[in-house]
């Protein structure tokens, strides 16, 4: 990329006073997180355990119980509760009785999403862009989530704000327009970041800026989506310390 289109790129974030994060992939990596979550805590408990391919097949139900939801096929809960949903019709599909698991097991095992390590970058990246921006989540994850992902890593947000602030899952536009909103912004001062080409779409759409940033093995070394940004999002970076290189 030459040095005067990135230049004009950047020019855009001039009006930018936050920068809101999704989480899940883009600043945490959250599949080798549970894999290793579940190895501890499930090991005795599911046969022929495959820890990756559980993280694999436990994310697969993420967006399908979000969407019931956004669907208004059911009120808004939280993320915590849709993920231990979740870990028990994953449990059943490997044909595992969840009754059969002790309920604290349960428990520990879905608190694995609160234990994410940050991808090697985020942290610093962050720190960076701190120094210039506001800088906050905006995931579907609720808010205790986060904030223990956030202690737990260092993560140096200047808000902790989960789906439940905004009462909406993404790409559910209230997800990003009440976000905006809580920050006491237009959505033309607020730029989304994140690794998923249908994230950044979503808050295109709203008026809000975009930034795509590469996380290549978010879905392992074989991942085939996302590789590459697909939509004219203002910046794209190959991680945080990039990005910040180019807006801060």
């Amino acid at each position: 990329m030459c040095a005067d289109y990135r230049v004009t790129m950047t020019a855009g974030f001039d009006s930018v006073d936050a920068l809101v994060f999704d989480m899940f992939g883009t600043v945490v990596d959250w599949r080798t997180s549970i894999a290793a979550e579940v190895a501890v805590h499930l090991r005795d408990h599911v046969p022929d355990l495959v820890p990756l391919e559980f993280a694999d097949a436990w994310r697969a139900e993420y967006q399908p119980s979000m969407e019931r939801v956004r669907d208004g096929d059911r009120e808004f809960v939280r993320l915590d509760v849709l993920h231990r949903e979740n870990l028990e019709t994953v449990l059943r599909g490997l044909g595992v009785d969840p009754d059969s698991i002790p309920a604290p097991v349960l428990d520990e095992t879905n608190l694995a999403w609160h234990r994410l390590d940050p991808w090697p970058d985020a942290i610093s990246g962050l720190t960076r862009l701190q120094e210039r921006f506001i800088v906050a989540p905006l995931s579907n994850a609720n808010v205790r989530l986060a904030l223990d992902v956030a202690k737990r890593a260092g993560l140096p947000w200047d808000a902790i704000l989960g789906a439940e602030v905004a009462g909406a899952y993404k790409p559910d536009p209230d997800a990003y327009l009440r976000t905006a909103d809580i920050l006491g912004l237009e959505p033309q001062q607020v730029a989304m970041v994140a690794a998923h080409n249908s994230d950044l779409a979503a808050a295109q759409s709203l008026g809000l800026n975009t930034a795509f940033v590469r996380r290549p093995t978010e879905h392992g070394p074989d991942q085939t989506i996302d590789l590459e940004p697909t939509g004219d999002w203002d910046i794209v970076a190959e991680d945080f310390e990039d990005l910040a290189d180019q807006i801060s």
